[in-house]
């Protein structure tokens, strides 16, 4: 059993954590800051720029957001002080769980608000667009991808973030074949961009009668929602329309009656599809920042300039180019390939319980240490 002593020395080293923070986020200038936008909105003609004011109230929400989230650690480190100086007075070992407690409650916070001091990137802070697709496989491969799309709509119900459904195609029997949503919330996209790439499933098929262990592949694509200043350039000319009507077991997911868009970039042979409750207009906008969003992302993965040299050529949804491995049987773990990160608890992982493995990737990335995927 740990000691007061032990505590009050694990907690001693955390304060080092504690300033770094503070002088890692900027926490008197995220001050200052937060005082200046809010006199500038309290200026006449604030709103009359309605794209202007809203930068500026997500700034501030942002900046108001960090600042909780370290007066929280403060406020956390100086209770577990506190109690542990409580404790050493009272001197009774039974009440030492209770300062374990509040000494592990100060890790955690530390551990969060480290990550965002990783969360550097142009577009860390931006919604997240993720899509998802079924390897080859059939049923078995298209309930799998059902089952990522499940977990990550767990995951951003964990945190407080939004979902909202752009496409959802059914599959043959049971699962999907592609899907897609913006997942909208702050530093979506850096938290989720970790996860993109081939996820690989080894479990006993509940679709074969003879319960044979079946390995399925399902990929997963992250990209940001782009802001309005950025522009990628596509030719008219080089983009074909399809519309469609939804059907299917996918209403569940989606309105029925909207009328679906599907845009072929034809240099590329890119495609990307919205079905959402909105209008065909609306539907063909939203597919549009899509297409923008995965030629921008790809022109930047491959330091070109020019559209016209942009190759969309994806890894294969097969063995081999698997980021992370989900075991079902006959033993259970999930394991990252690229950062060695692994746990036994599937069922906390299918539920949403993704992060460690984001924040072991963040860590291993700012450090130089992925194993190459």
């Amino acid at each position: 059993m740990i000691t007061i002593d032990e505590l009050k020395t694990m907690l001693g080293g955390y304060k080092t954590a504690v300033d770094d923070l503070e002088e890692a986020l900027a926490i008197e200038n995220s001050k200052k800051r937060v005082q200046e936008l809010e006199h500038k909105m309290s200026m006449p003609g604030f709103y009359d720029d309605a794209e202007a004011s809203q930068k500026v109230f997500s700034e501030v929400g942002d900046l108001k957001s960090k600042l909780s989230r370290f007066d929280t650690l403060v406020t956390l480190y100086d209770d577990a002080e506190t109690m542990l100086l409580m404790l050493e007075e009272e001197n009774d070992p039974s009440l030492v769980p209770e300062g374990e407690e509040a000494v592990a409650k100060v890790e955690k916070a530390i551990d969060e608000l480290q990550l965002m001091t990783m969360l550097n990137g142009e577009y860390d802070h931006s919604n997240a667009i993720l899509t998802f697709h079924a390897g080859t496989g059939g049923t078995e491969a298209q309930d799998w991808a059902e089952m990522l799309y499940r977990m990550y709509n767990k995951w951003a119900d964990a945190h407080g973030m939004s979902v909202e459904v752009m496409d959802y195609q059914d599959g043959d029997e049971a699962g999907l074949k592609s899907a897609s949503m913006m997942v909208k919330g702050t530093n979506a996209y850096g938290l989720l961009k970790s996860e993109n790439g081939v996820h690989r499933l080894v479990r006993i098929s509940p679709f074969d009668s003879n319960a044979r262990r079946q390995t399925s592949f399902a990929s997963l694509e992250v990209m940001p929602e782009l802001d309005n200043t950025i522009h990628v350039d596509i030719r008219p000319e080089d983009i074909e329309m399809q519309v469609y009507r939804s059907s299917g077991a996918g209403g569940q997911h989606i309105n029925k009656t909207s009328s679906a868009v599907r845009l072929i970039h034809k240099p590329t042979g890119i495609v990307v599809n919205c079905q959402t409750e909105r209008s065909q207009f609306q539907n063909r906008d939203y597919a549009m920042r899509m297409l923008e969003a995965k030629l921008y992302q790809i022109a930047k993965q491959q330091h070109m300039d020019k559209i016209e040299d942009i190759k969309g050529v994806q890894n294969e949804i097969a063995w081999g180019h698997q980021i992370r491995s989900y075991v079902f049987m006959p033993y259970t773990m999930v394991k990252d390939h690229r950062t060695n990160y692994e746990t036994g608890n599937v069922d906390a992982v299918m539920d949403g319980d993704l992060d460690g493995f984001i924040f072991a990737y963040l860590k291993a990335a700012s450090r130089g240490e992925l194993v190459e995927e």
